[in-house]
């Protein structure tokens, strides 16, 4: 496109650009709503545009063009233009200039902005493309969340009532047998008795493994109870004071975000266990406006900066990427013997989970399960 009211300069400007082999086909308007209206109906790949016009002036087409095709590469062709007003309309946004009594450089500087104009395109288009896959990463690491939260319920719930009461149904059947033996075979009620408490150990290994794979209290009780109970049997694992403190009052929240923290905290206290060198953690679950902050800090070593940087940590990076899945970020910061603190900060409500349907569908589905369950919990808990 040409803007250009000078029919002769039109001309020349033609065969300056024939002259340097450019193929090409040229719209020259002279007025504003010429250029508006050819601009809305046509995307030129160039525009070439006079600095003084009757009509308006070439700032003024440079504006116009950033706003209407703001991809399209801009030069001024222009009889008079001062060293000043040239380094402004650089700066402003247009491609290049060119005297009109130099057009020998026109093609180059066509050629130039042509290119540049490609390469541009080719890095918009690359950048998209690479957006696009990170979003598809992004939707595909929720669905495995999902996929392995559902997994580790199916699996909880198989050896929790299958396994449980198989081995619930086992020890009856040996209790039975054990009172119908005659005291006289003294050996064999012994060995009845070593076996009912294996079995006992058994049952209580199936309830930890259970737990471990999904804690019904997260489910039952919410995120707060469940923090509770990690941190006390971080606590009487490790030999770590582990305190917790909230300030949620009773607040019910969705499955997606009970999850997301509850893992974020199981990984927490194992780095600590496994790193730290702590003797004390102190967990704060609080609300911030929108968020939903959890902060966890020991009296360790401390982190260090290269520690918090090393991308090949999958622990760490795990917990980024349960926060960024629901809009949220994980700070890790630490000093030199003074400790390691890790905050994690997620929106309460976003677009990135659900309206808290998931959080019905699992409490529901372990209700049924604690009430099938009953039979041999009570079982284990007369031993």
């Amino acid at each position: 496109m040409l803007v250009e009211d000078d029919a002769a300069d039109a001309v020349l400007i033609v065969h300056a650009l024939r002259q340097d082999g450019l193929g090409f086909t040229i719209k020259r308007v002279e007025t504003t709503e010429d250029y508006v209206q050819a601009l809305e109906h046509d995307a030129p790949d160039l525009i070439l545009s006079d600095y003084a016009l009757p009509s308006f002036d070439g700032y003024t087409a440079l504006l116009i063009a950033q706003k209407k095709r703001p991809e399209t590469p801009f030069i001024f062709v222009t009889g008079m233009l001062g060293e000043e007003a040239a380094i402004e309309t650089l700066k402003n946004g247009a491609t290049d200039f060119v005297l009109k009594m130099r057009l020998h450089r026109l093609g180059p500087a066509v050629h130039r902005a042509l290119r540049e104009a490609r390469e541009r395109a080719d890095r918009k288009q690359v950048v998209e493309q690479l957006r696009q896959s990170h979003k598809q990463l992004r939707a595909l690491s929720v669905y495995l969340q999902h996929v392995r939260e559902e997994e580790r319920i199916n699996i909880s719930r198989a050896v929790h009532d299958e396994l449980g009461q198989a081995l619930t149904g086992l020890k009856i059947d040996l209790s039975w047998l054990a009172s119908r033996l005659p005291k006289s075979l003294g050996p064999l009620i012994e060995k009845t008795s070593k076996m009912s408490a294996h079995i006992d150990e058994t049952i209580q290994t199936v309830r930890q493994i259970s737990t471990e794979l999904r804690p019904g209290i997260l489910d039952h009780l919410g995120l707060v109870a469940a923090l509770e109970w990690q941190a006390n049997e971080f606590q009487t694992r490790s030999g770590i004071q582990c305190a917790v403190k909230s300030s949620l009052n009773g607040a019910i929240l969705d499955e997606d975000l009970n999850t997301a923290f509850f893992r974020i905290f199981q990984e927490t206290l194992t780095n600590v266990l496994r790193h730290a060198g702590a003797t004390r953690v102190e967990v704060h679950l609080r609300e911030n406006g929108e968020n939903l902050i959890l902060e966890v800090k020991d009296n360790g070593r401390g982190i260090t900066p290269a520690e918090i940087a090393n991308f090949k940590s999958i622990g760490l990076l795990g917990m980024r990427e349960r926060a960024a899945l629901l809009g949220g970020e994980v700070s890790i910061t630490g000093a030199r013997r003074k400790g390691t603190r890790v905050t994690v900060s997620i929106p309460l409500a976003g677009p990135a989970r659900g309206n808290g349907k998931h959080q019905t569908h699992y409490a529901n589905s372990h209700c049924r399960r604690s009430r099938r369950s009953t039979t041999w919990d009570k079982a284990n808990s007369r031993r």
